[in-house]
């Protein structure tokens, strides 16, 4: 992706089975299950950079010591400085002297040593970067089953709603961002959860028990699926989240239509949560096929006592996981997702060799680091088919013609495509250009070129991701491309064009600032037609106030007056920088979506393409966001 925006979470969950002694005689480390936390956290840094934080609980305590502990960092190289503190010693953690040591004396000589191990990762995409916004977060309380610990990666369009809600309920929290009320909504689920059983087992019941001994059994019976099943009654929005009690009950849910993503692993040793597949195939060297999903409107149960349950806590939803997960937020090394992104590359070779011509004889393909690889090297392998099958039938015909001749032969049979490294990314800079302050200044340093490999003759074709803002693209990629002085640039993007906003996880929720989106407004005033987006503006405002189902997209009307490669003609325009002295021409290919639902058939979260959304929630998204671009408001729409 050219450009850089906000996005998912990372989560990472270790609940390990056996006691800690049974770690330190087999792998000979009794820190196993932290060190497993920290490798499926550095699995998924690509996650999140804006801070990291993990919390442990610890069984069977001794009255009076910490059994539920978090640290957090906001600082560059979050998950080095959290583990920094965690595993002060790395490898020497224990001395040999303590190699008899018990399980509680294993606790007790290093405070972050526990059975259960919450990670997470931070993108920040709302309410800043500061460390009261990472998590986990926590929720504390005197009862150790009422002590709750929260991490997820999530957006809720209807926070505003869900804190009123709160109010409602005599409570008086601290804030109203989304983060902040899914927090107190579960703890005021939690609370109910543990009024209901205390009224069930407590004085007048029929069991009549008081005390440490209800204290016990209402904490064995804290029944969690029906606790989150009351907590998100009301929630609209895609979300993953994990969870501990104080003691020792954990959990981790996934939204109803499977719009984020979440899998787990299990065996005899750990149960493994990670918002990635190929973490946790990774961390643990299992088959992905020994890894599952959890299921959507899912939550998955581990109590204390050891037993696992994955069952539902809300009714489902017409499925649409998220595509641009395995587009570019994904890490590419999960097989399905790698088959899916060459997919997307294959299914553009038609209209690339269209597009040239079938002619391949000057043309260079190479592609913008580095999630584009895999759909690049698709694009490769479509073209290079398609090339070969054409070539034979040439080839054929000319020896049905009895017209054949050696350099027809050589030219057919040993045709190449061509392909080069052009751009390099410098990694060391990502993280400093997370802000649109800074990225302006640094854009234009991003990436590098290979010099010395393009001549004027020849045309190059290189392959992105997406193109969302095309800020970097005009600011930075074409730029420093027409430093080559090649004869033609043609950009191929394996998505579609992004032309509607997203909240359910990406930062993605105005609509004036998605190329597609102003080159259909350019579009528009040059055909004289600006009375369209005053009927657009007017519709949006009539249903301001109808209830979330009533709602629809009047904004789709814009983009219907034009076809894709329209659409792409105008983007070509726009992404041009107006300063450089080339003078070759650009162009645009865009995935199609029926292209897209092709290369991944499973995943029909299309909503940021298509305008087709998951949840009421985001329509409400998408008439906010178009009337705050008419009132030229920069904000979040939700």
């Amino acid at each position: 992706m050219s450009d850089f925006i906000g996005h998912e979470c990372g989560l990472a969950l270790v609940r390990q089975r056996q006691p800690l002694t049974y770690y330190r005689e087999r792998y000979g480390d009794p820190a196993w299950g932290l060190k497993q936390l920290y490798l499926l956290m550095e699995k998924q840094h690509n996650r999140g950079q804006d801070g990291a934080g993990m919390a442990v609980v610890k069984f069977d305590m001794p009255p009076g010591e910490a059994y539920l502990l978090r640290i957090r960092s906001d600082k560059h190289n979050a998950i080095e400085r959290v583990f920094d503190v965690v595993m002060p010693d790395g490898d020497t953690l224990f001395r040999p002297d303590q190699k008899n040591a018990s399980d509680l004396d294993l606790k007790l000589a290093h405070e972050f040593l526990g059975d259960v191990y919450l990670g997470h990762l931070r993108y920040g995409t709302h309410s800043g970067n500061a460390l009261a916004n990472c998590h986990p977060l926590i929720r504390k309380n005197n009862v150790a089953s009422r002590n709750l610990a929260v991490a997820g990666n999530f957006n809720m369009t209807n926070s505003q709603e869900l804190f009123e809600q709160l109010l409602d309920y005599g409570l008086s929290p601290v804030g109203d961002s989304d983060t902040q009320v899914i927090l107190e909504r579960i703890g005021y689920a939690l609370d109910e959860e543990h009024r209901l059983l205390e009224s069930t087992m407590g004085a007048g019941s029929l069991r009549n028990l008081h005390g440490k001994e209800l204290a016990n059994c209402v904490s064995e019976d804290v029944d969690l699926q029906r606790m989150l099943s009351r907590a998100s009654a009301s929630w609209d929005g895609g979300y993953v989240f994990a969870g501990m009690l104080g003691n020792g009950d954990t959990f981790a849910c996934r939204d109803p239509a499977g719009i984020r993503p979440g899998f787990f692993y299990i065996d005899e040793e750990v149960v493994a949560v990670a918002s990635e597949r190929a973490a946790l195939t990774n961390v643990f060297n299992v088959e992905p096929e020994k890894v599952e999903a959890i299921m959507p409107g899912h939550i998955l149960v581990i109590k204390r006592g050891g037993t696992i349950e994955h069952t539902p806590f809300t009714d489902p939803l017409p499925l649409r996981q998220c595509t641009f997960e395995r587009i570019y937020f994904s890490r590419g090394n999960d097989p399905d997702i790698y088959q899916e992104r060459k997919n997307l590359g294959r299914n553009l070779a038609s209209r690339v060799l269209q597009e040239l011509d079938d002619d391949l004889s000057q043309a260079i393909f190479s592609y913008i680091p580095n999630t584009a690889e895999a759909a690049y090297v698709g694009l490769i392998e479509g073209i290079e088919t398609q090339s070969r099958a054409k070539n034979v039938e040439k080839l054929w015909q000319r020896i049905q013609d009895n017209n054949v001749s050696r350099d027809d032969l050589e030219l057919l049979l040993n045709g190449r495509v061509r392909t080069e490294k052009i751009a390099h990314k410098d990694q060391r800079m990502r993280t400093f250009i997370t802000h649109d302050e800074a990225r302006r200044h640094l854009v234009m340093h991003i990436y590098d070129i290979t010099r010395g490999v393009v001549s004027p003759e020849n045309i190059l074709v290189v392959v992105d991701d997406s193109i969302v803002r095309g800020t970097t693209l005009r600011e930075s990629i074409i730029t420093i491309l027409s430093r080559l002085n090649p004869k033609r640039i043609i950009v191929v993007s394996s998505s579609p064009p992004i032309m509607y906003p997203d909240c359910y996880g990406i930062d993605m929720s105005k609509l004036g600032r998605f190329i597609a989106f102003e080159a259909a407004v350019a579009l528009i005033r040059e055909r004289g037609e600006e009375e369209l987006l005053e009927e657009v503006e007017r519709k949006c405002l009539e249903q301001v106030d109808r209830p979330l189902d009533k709602l629809v997209n009047h904004v789709s009307s814009i983009y219907d007056r034009f076809s894709l490669d329209e659409l792409s003609g105008k983007i070509a325009q726009l992404v041009r920088p107006e300063a450089i002295t080339w003078k070759g021409p650009v162009d645009v290919i865009y995935q199609t979506v029926e292209g897209l639902h092709q290369a991944m058939p499973g995943h029909t979260g299309d909503w940021f393409f298509t305008g087709d959304y998951p949840t009421p929630g985001g329509y409400r998204v998408l008439n906010t966001s178009y009337l705050n671009w008419r009132k030229n408001v920069d904000i979040r729409a939700y």
